[in-house]
């Protein structure tokens, strides 16, 4: 079994849980195993993020923090709007995936994003490009 717990969040609203081994920004697809080994494998484009997390309950109790006031800095500031409207607020793992706006390399599926509150459940991001509306820079 891989040992990155992940949740897939689709385009369509579906939701997986499960493992995955390691997920390069150029890859074109994605496998997951789930905790009786059944493995389903999925295009990146059918997605909108995986949220690498640190259980699979997560704690509903929990509110996290939403400005970057509360946490170190990592990389670039970043706020990221997808297409259906949700947002995220992080640091960008790595430099930035583009250049004069939002225009993601055609080689990359998306970018990581470490969420600011590292209290939260989730541990990192990876933000698939397609899902995406707009990235602004802070």
């Amino acid at each position: 079994m891989n040992d990155q717990k992940v949740v897939l969040n689709f385009t369509d609203g579906r939701i997986i849980k499960g493992y995955i081994g390691d997920l390069s920004p150029q890859d074109e697809f994605i496998e997951i195993e789930d905790k009786a080994s059944n493995k389903q494998k999925f295009k990146i484009t059918e997605l909108k993020a995986i949220f690498f997390v640190k259980t699979f309950e997560g704690n509903k109790d929990y509110s996290e923090k939403k400005s970057f006031a509360v946490t170190r800095q990592i990389g670039q500031k970043v706020l990221v709007r997808f297409k259906d409207s949700e947002t995220l607020l992080g640091h960008l793992e790595g430099g930035v995936p583009w250049e004069k706006g939002f225009h993601l390399e055609s080689k990359r599926g998306g970018f990581y994003l470490i969420p600011v509150d590292d209290k939260s459940n989730n541990i990192k991001v990876f933000v698939v490009s397609t899902s995406v509306l707009d990235v602004t820079c802070f």
